[in-house]
C-alpha cells in the first residue's frame, strides 16, 4: 500500500513538472542547426520565440541582442533541439518556450524606467547590468537606474542614473533598478 501511494505521488509529480511553462533561457546560444534566420526589428526576443512556435518545422530558437548600432538583433530557428552554450549575447529556447527573463531580486531583466534621468554615462557591456546598479549604489543622489544594451541607442552600453523611481516599462533593451 506505501509503493502504491509512493507511486502515485511520483507520477503526479512528473505530470505536474510536465504542465509547468517552459521558460526561454537569458545568457544562453544554441548553436548549430539553423534552418532560417531573420533580423527582428523591434529587438525583442519574444518575437523570435513566436516565429518558432508558428513554423512547424522549428525545434528550438536563438535570439542575439544587437551589438553595436547598425547591427540588428537576429533570430535563428532551429530544425533540432543543439546543447546550450553560456553566451551574454543571446537568449534561446525551444519550441513552447516563452521569454521570462529572470525577475528577482533588486535587478529588472527587460524593464526601461524612462525619465527622471540626472546623468548618463558609456560602460563596458555587462549582461547583468551590475555595473549600472553599482554606481547608483554609490551615489546618495541616485534612487533608481536603467542599463541599455550596447546597439539599441549607440554602439557602447549606457547607464541611466534616477533622481525618481519611473514607472517600469517592458523594453528588451534595458535592465533595470530601483535602490533607495
Amino acid at each position: 500500500m506505501v509503493r502504491l501511494a509512493s507511486l502515485i505521488g511520483a507520477l503526479a509529480l512528473a505530470v505536474i513538472a510536465t504542465l509547468a511553462p517552459a521558460q526561454a533561457q537569458v545568457g544562453y546560444d544554441r548553436p548549430g542547426g539553423d534552418y532560417a534566420n531573420f533580423t527582428v526589428r523591434n529587438a525583442d526576443p519574444a518575437a523570435c520565440a513566436a516565429r518558432c512556435e508558428r513554423d512547424g518545422r522549428c525545434r528550438a530558437w536563438s535570439f542575439s541582442f544587437p551589438r553595436t548600432l547598425g547591427v540588428h538583433a537576429t533570430c535563428r530557428l532551429k530544425k533540432e533541439v543543439p546543447s546550450r552554450v553560456e553566451n551574454s549575447c543571446c537568449v534561446s529556447g525551444v519550441r513552447g518556450a516563452g521569454v521570462i527573463e529572470p525577475r528577482r531580486g533588486p535587478i529588472e531583466f527587460g524593464i526601461d524606467r524612462l525619465g527622471g534621468d540626472y546623468r548618463s554615462f558609456d560602460l563596458p557591456s555587462d549582461p547583468t547590468g551590475k555595473s549600472c546598479k553599482a554606481a547608483c549604489e554609490g551615489d546618495r543622489r541616485c534612487r533608481a537606474w536603467t542599463y541599455v544594451r550596447p546597439g539599441y541607442i549607440g554602439a557602447s552600453a549606457r547607464c541611466y542614473l534616477k533622481s525618481k523611481i519611473p514607472r517600469p516599462r517592458r523594453k528588451p533593451c534595458c535592465i533595470s533598478g530601483v535602490v533607495r
